[in-house]
């Protein structure tokens, strides 16, 4: 009975008429789009909520109560604008009556490093202690479009905890104002920025790694394709974060939470349709990730993927690719939970188990890397 009182109560946030509104498409063009009805938005809402676990309904129920609108019918200045699955977990923690001040860390700098057109803005996390510390190089979701470093503020203190390691965290350039390939190029100059900074802001330099959720695990693994093909020293391992790994909206996972939320397909066109310069673009390795013609001499991977989201096929076929062609990777799906849960650690029990995963497996590398550097230092001297 509670739960049905909850779904009545929240189902009057939605917009219930079926006009019809337009959004910018591919190259500043516009298309139609149709709000979607009250009984279609109620449907969305009962069958996310009633897959997920108690924890994760709870953040979910509250965001509801924030009305958000559907990204899909919005320009991407009013998509900025809407309230965040962030807001949501604080108020969870409210009502739980939990603290909701962020994680704490050593210390949290802000500053700007020389980008490809302009500065960079990124937030450097690091540990309490003496370093050197590992770096991870951290890249946020949004779809290139939306969200900022301090939306993503809580995954990036989780890493910084988790693995006791430098964490920074890439205010890359956003669509529509800034399309294809302008993310990839920020993310790829932040990463070599960390290559010749690293000793300076504490860091080992042989000990670097990429991170990143969503559309920032799309950026992750990208850069990391592109150090193999620049030759420049590649990260010792690349933690894919319910990575967007290609253009197919037909995959199972598509299919089965094409209205789920907080993500939906519709969002993820609209993504696409704001980053690409045309469906051209999608063609490269880039974006298709799963189509690139070789994978071989990547970094090892730890890939994550959530029960209830459009990309859990785009995470599980990436690992799959990155094993045929002899990368070592660790995958997990996270049952119950949906897309955006990883850094909910405070509210969200699942995302604590993923943060303590990745934190392992990071940790596992970093060692690794530096017991190969220790051993080739060695027969040098001999």
């Amino acid at each position: 009975m509670p739960r049905i009182f909850i779904h009545v109560l929240t189902l009057t946030l939605f917009v219930t008429n079926g006009c019809q509104s337009s959004t910018e498409t591919y190259g500043g063009r516009e298309r139609a789009t149709t709000k979607p009805s009250s009984k279609e938005a109620y449907q969305t809402m009962v069958k996310t909520i009633d897959r997920t676990n108690p924890e994760m309904a709870a953040v979910l129920k509250e965001f509801q109560k924030l009305n958000p609108k559907p990204i899909e019918m919005l320009s991407a200045e009013d998509a900025r604008k809407q309230p965040t699955l962030a807001m949501a977990v604080k108020e969870v923690l409210r009502q739980q009556d939990k603290s909701t001040d962020p994680r704490p860390v050593g210390h949290i700098e802000n500053r700007s490093i020389p980008g490809p057109e302009g500065s960079i803005p990124i937030r450097i996390y690091t540990p309490s202690g003496s370093g050197p510390f590992p770096v991870i190089v951290y890249y946020h979701g949004g779809g290139w479009v939306f969200a900022t470093i301090e939306t993503y503020d809580a995954s990036a203190r989780a890493l910084t905890d988790a693995v006791n390691a430098i964490v920074v965290s890439v205010e890359y350039r956003k669509a529509p104002e800034h399309r294809f390939p302008a993310a990839h190029r920020d993310a790829y100059a932040a990463y070599e920025w960390v290559l010749a900074n690293a000793q300076n802001i504490g860091g080992d330099p042989t000990a670097i790694a990429v991170a990143g959720e969503s559309a920032g695990g799309n950026l992750a693994a990208a850069v990391s394709m592109m150090a193999r093909e620049r030759e420049q020293p590649m990260p010792v391992h690349q933690v894919l974060i319910y990575p967007v790994t290609g253009y197919d909206f037909s995959t199972p996972s598509y299919q089965e939470n094409a209205q789920a939320m907080p993500l939906n397909r519709a969002m993820m066109v609209w993504f696409f349709e704001k980053y690409l310069n045309n469906p051209q673009d999608a063609k490269d390795p880039r974006i298709s990730l799963i189509n690139a013609p070789s994978l071989k001499g990547l970094p090892a991977a730890t890939v994550i993927t959530a029960e209830i989201d459009q990309l859990r096929s785009d995470g599980l076929r990436y690992a799959e690719r990155l094993r045929e062609d002899g990368v070592p990777v660790k995958y997990r799906n996270f049952e119950g939970v949906t897309h955006e849960f990883f850094g909910m650690g405070a509210a969200v029990p699942s995302a604590k188990e993923a943060e303590r995963f990745v934190a392992a497996h990071l940790r596992l590398s970093f060692a690794q890397g530096k017991k190969a550097m220790e051993s080739s230092a060695e027969r040098e001297e001999r």
